[in-house]
């Protein structure tokens, strides 16, 4: 057997590749085109998700309730007309088509609205500003104001503290209220420390029980508080109706919710 050239060896040699051959660690055109294989399978992914998101029907929550009563025109005037279910108070139906077919309506608590919205199972919603306020949730944009639902948000008391109770001495509060982080923001801002004992409705019963001696909550005629003996002491917000979108959807389909979000407006200024 005859010994190798000095300078190369067997081994090498069998690592090399054949003439006319493509290393694909070494060449740059191989890298080129595997690296533009895998660019172009990412995009044709990320139009099939693109394309199945566009696909996807539009899904409108609306809150459950009065507001429903003073949204109806609106949905008129947007062109949007629920299946008859929808105003069957004896259905247990909870989504429905409409007269489009790329528009589902859901219906659920007004407090729920914006979660919906937020984590992106509706695209579009309406919601209370007080709704908006308390959850925060960064998902979410309100581009209408739709001038419905009007009330404010108040902090009440009973009315025999009134006279000698004065709320700019307050240093500590005890609150009942379904608003706990609006609570604890509006009282921060002055400097008291709230504590909040969270209710999800009759917070007028409150006071009375000796659970607290005041509450956070909407007003709106005033009537409830007076027939519980309470009177508003300060006021925290004015409350309406917006129309809420998802963020990352508007992103996704802008043509799709702008369409839908300039109807609402349209809606809102002819009420």
């Amino acid at each position: 057997m005859r010994p190798p050239i000095r300078g190369t060896s067997p081994r090498r040699d069998a690592l090399r590749p054949e003439r006319g051959g493509a290393d694909p660690e070494t060449d740059p055109e191989t890298d080129s085109d595997n690296g533009g294989h895998a660019h172009a399978v990412t995009q044709t992914q990320a139009t099939t998700t693109d394309q199945a998101a566009a696909n996807e029907k539009l899904v409108l929550a609306l809150p459950k309730g009065r507001i429903l009563d003073e949204l109806a025109p609106m949905l008129d005037h947007a062109g949007i007309e629920p299946e008859a279910a929808f105003s069957d108070d004896d259905s247990r139906q909870l989504r429905f088509t409409t007269n489009h077919p790329e528009l589902d309506i859901i219906r659920v608590r007004s407090f729920d609205v914006a979660t919906f919205v937020a984590f992106g199972a509706a695209h579009l919603g309406v919601a209370g500003n007080d709704v908006i306020m308390e959850f925060d949730y960064p998902e979410l944009y309100a581009p209408v104001d739709l001038g419905i639902g009007h009330c404010r948000m108040a902090v009440a008391q009973p009315r025999e503290l009134v006279k000698d109770d004065d709320p700019a001495r307050w240093s500590h509060v005890r609150i009942a209220t379904k608003y706990p982080n609006i609570t604890k923001q509006h009282f921060a801002a002055r400097g008291v420390q709230a504590e909040t004992v969270k209710l999800n409705g009759a917070m007028e019963l409150a006071p009375s029980l000796g659970l607290c001696r005041r509450i956070v909550d909407l007003v709106s005629s005033g009537k409830t508080l007076k027939a519980n003996d309470l009177v508003e002491v300060e006021h925290i917000a004015n409350v309406t109706s917006r129309l809420i979108a998802n963020r990352a959807a508007l992103k996704t389909r802008p043509h799709a919710l702008g369409d839908w979000i300039e109807r609402f407006r349209e809606a809102a200024d002819a009420a």
